[in-house]
C-alpha cells in the first residue's frame, strides 16, 4: 500500500480527530486527490526538521493513516480540515516527490479485538471524562461514552501531554491492556516528577 505522508509535530491515533489548516501547495493538491479518492494519508511525527518547507530530515517510521471527515475555508482564507485517525502503519521505502511530498510504501500493524474495561481502568476512564471538559478537547468533538480498552487507551495517550517519543512507543504497542498499563506507568512518572 502507498500512502503519501504528512509529517507533523503530533502524533495521530486511531479514532482521534486532528484539526489541520493547509496551505502548502503539495498539501493542498495531496488534500484534493485524497477527497476525490475517498482516500486517507499518513500522519508522521517530525523527529528532525520542520513542518513547513523541504521534507523533513527525519520522521518516524510508524504512524496512523488519516481519513477526511470535513473541511471548510477558514476565516483566514486557508483550507480547514478535520481528520480522523483510522489504521497504524509502519513506514517502508519512500521518496520525496519533486514538490518535496513525501510518498511511502506502509505496512499495516495488526490491531487487537477490543475488550470491556476492567475494574482498574476506571481511575482512567474518569481522567479521559475530565479531559473531555477542557475546551480545546471538547472543541474536536471525540465521543468518549462507548469505550473500551482500545478507545481509552488511543484517546488518553492522543490527548495527554506526554512527549513525542512517549506517545511513539505508545502508538506502536499493538494490545490496548499494554497500551493502557504503559500509559498508567508514564502517569505515575509524571506525578513522581511532580512531588520530586
Amino acid at each position: 500500500m502507498t500512502l503519501p505522508l504528512f509529517p507533523l509535530n503530533t502524533v495521530l491515533f486511531p479514532g482521534c480527530n486532528l484539526d489541520l489548516q493547509i496551505f502548502e501547495a503539495r498539501y493542498l493538491d495531496m488534500i484534493g486527490r485524497c477527497m476525490k479518492q475517498s482516500g486517507g494519508f499518513g500522519v508522521v511525527c517530525i523527529l528532525e526538521g520542520e513542518q513547513v518547507g523541504p521534507a523533513p530530515q527525519g520522521f518516524a517510521l510508524i504512524g496512523c493513516e488519516a481519513v477526511i471527515r470535513d473541511f471548510k475555508q477558514q476565516d483566514n482564507g486557508l483550507l480547514g480540515i478535520r481528520v480522523e485517525g483510522v489504521r497504524r502503519f509502519r513506514v517502508g521505502p519512500y521518496e520525496v516527490q519533486k514538490d518535496q511530498l513525501l510518498i511511502a510504501d506502509v505496512s499495516w500493524l495488526p490491531e487487537q479485538e477490543d475488550a470491556p474495561l476492567e475494574d482498574d481502568h476506571h481511575d482512567l476512564l474518569a481522567l479521559l471524562h475530565a479531559l473531555a471538559e477542557h475546551p480545546m478537547v471538547a472543541a474536536l468533538d471525540m465521543s468518549v461514552e462507548v469505550i473500551g480498552q482500545k478507545v481509552l487507551a488511543n484517546q488518553l495517550a492522543y490527548l495527554l501531554p506526554f512527549d513525542e517519543q512517549d506517545k511513539l512507543e505508545l502508538l506502536a504497542i499493538d494490545s490496548p491492556r499494554l497500551r493502557l498499563e504503559a500509559i498508567q506507568h508514564l502517569l505515575d512518572r509524571l506525578q513522581g516528577e511532580l512531588f520530586a
